[in-house]
């Protein structure tokens, strides 16, 4: 069998009525960070580290809540540009036990408007034999930008 491999590309912006400050301190800070990223509603979390600087990597290794057997999920991040407050630009990986199903780059834009901020995210995605696919991707991203959004009216 050939390994096969499918691209996809999405975009989601959504707008937070909260500076780019709160907005950047919030994927910044690990506290904050794995609250709104990592702990979400069904997911048992294993491990989380976040070292927020240009070279610096996140780690999360999670599974999904009454599969307390099954492989763990892993995501492993690495930072590629930061630019305080207005730009995010990273590149991850997500395996299950231990095998990658996708490699993803994501530039995050924070752009002052409307007294708040929005957030502009595109990824780019390679997904490999066994993955989730880009659609289900997106609707996940979508998910963790609303657990933002909880996170911000903390």
């Amino acid at each position: 069998m050939q390994a096969r491999v499918a691209h996809g590309t999405f975009v989601i912006e959504r707008h937070y009525p909260a500076t780019p400050e709160r907005v950047f301190a919030a994927f910044a800070e690990p506290e904050k960070k794995r609250r709104w990223f990592a702990e979400g509603e069904g997911f048992i979390v294993d491990e989380y580290e976040l070292n927020f600087r240009v070279g610096g990597r996140e780690r999360a290794r999670f599974r999904m809540a009454g599969n307390d057997q099954g492989a763990p999920i892993g995501n492993d991040t690495t930072y590629l540009d930061i630019i305080r407050n207005q730009r995010i630009v990273l590149a991850y990986s997500m395996s299950a036990g231990g095998q990658p199903f996708s490699a993803s780059l994501t530039t995050i834009e924070l752009l002052e408007k409307n007294g708040g901020t929005t957030l502009v995210h595109t990824e780019q995605g390679a997904f490999f034999e066994g993955s989730d696919g880009h659609e289900i991707r997106e609707h996940g991203w979508r998910t963790l930008l609303e657990a933002l959004a909880n996170e911000l009216a903390r």
